[in-house]
């Protein structure tokens, strides 16, 4: 009897692979797609979960013999994502949504309904891998193949009962062989677009939607620099995240960047580009994979944002759930409500939250 997979569709060109790779290594297969908020229709925006994309991966579907689900999540979208972007965004911090759906939404939620409707797996189109550690039994989490497309850093929330279930049929190519393949198949979405903003704020404009989600306007402040010495106005902290440069509106005649902010006063501090590098940072709402915690300090690397390279560094237990991160060369522009992730060569050791100096 074949071995029945529920595959998350996004309606993009890798899920659509991961369902048919799955379907050729003789797996019956149904795709499953997510309806997480009211986006409209607009095959100009590079975002998910549109009407537009759940039509295209109902049309896989249908070209590759296959069921079709969907999946209302619209509420429990709200209430785990979109709230708690907009609290972290208020809080001053920078937080990673996509993370968030991962943890909350694609994995929890689409395995109950996978247990319910008979599923034996859950798949996705992530391009990541796994493997069993035999000298400890724990299903790992390693890198894709593709260095420039790995997805690890937003899957670091996985748990062990999670990875069990699940099937990363991407593992080992690279992007243009998917594409390859799904054009050969016929697939309507062959050289469909990547999708690249936060798929609730399709503008990009994340001050004017926690506006809109909160009924209350950001409130105006002063650039400042590291004495205290105000430099201009702005229109409010929400505007600007750690590092950023570009949208500042403020000419010193020379670059500068954010290199923090004051929810309270909403002074936002500018300053050289040397002064956004430090060389530790903590991490709390901890989840390993490889191991179930950390007893003592060890080597590894980290990336403290989806696009950074991984650097070394040593890691600390503190406490029973945060950890501190030593580098041995300083970082740039480490963030709070980042993700800081760990590795052993293409392992997932596991990773958390950045927090607050």
């Amino acid at each position: 009897m074949k071995k029945r997979v529920l595959v998350a569709m996004s309606g993009g060109v890798d899920s659509s692979a991961a369902l048919l790779l799955l379907k050729n290594e003789g797996y019956e297969v149904t795709g499953a797609t997510f309806r997480l908020h009211d986006a409209g229709s607009d095959r100009q925006t590079h975002t998910c979960c549109s009407v537009d994309d759940v039509d295209d991966a109902r049309r896989v579907c249908i070209k590759l013999g296959a069921d079709h689900l969907v999946f209302g999540f619209k509420q429990l979208f709200e209430q785990t994502v979109i709230s708690h972007f907009v609290e972290e965004y208020l809080a001053g911090n920078t937080p990673n949504p996509c993370i968030d759906c991962n943890k909350y939404i694609k994995f929890g939620p689409l395995l109950q309904r996978a247990d319910l409707l008979g599923y034996d797996y859950i798949a996705t189109g992530h391009y990541v891998g796994t493997r069993v550690d035999e000298s400890t039994g724990r299903v790992l989490l390693l890198r894709g193949k593709d260095r420039k497309k790995d997805q690890s850093y937003v899957l670091y929330c996985l748990t062990q009962q999670q990875l069990k279930r699940l099937k990363f049929p991407l593992y080992g190519y690279e992007k243009p062989e998917i594409r390859a393949l799904c054009e050969q198949a016929g697939l309507i979405n062959a050289r469909k677009p990547d999708s690249q903003d936060i798929c609730f704020v399709p503008d990009g404009d994340y001050a004017a939607f926690i506006e809109r989600y909160t009924g209350k306007p950001d409130k105006p402040g002063h650039f400042i620099d590291c004495k205290g010495k105000i430099l201009g106005n702005h229109p409010g902290p929400t505007h600007f995240t750690i590092g950023q440069r570009r949208g500042l509106n403020y000419s010193a005649g020379r670059r500068m960047f954010v290199l923090s902010k004051d929810m309270g006063s909403g002074d936002v501090v500018l300053g050289e580009n040397e002064q956004l590098f430090r060389r530790e940072l903590t991490a709390k709402d901890l989840n390993w994979i490889a191991f179930d915690s950390l007893q003592n300090s060890r080597r590894c690397t980290a990336k403290v944002r989806y696009s950074a390279k991984d650097v070394p560094c040593t890691i600390f237990p503190e406490g029973q759930d945060r950890v501190r991160a030593v580098f041995d060369e300083p970082v740039r522009a480490i963030t709070p409500g980042q993700a800081v992730v760990f590795y052993d060569g293409d392992v997932v050791l596991g990773g958390g939250t950045i927090c607050k100096e």
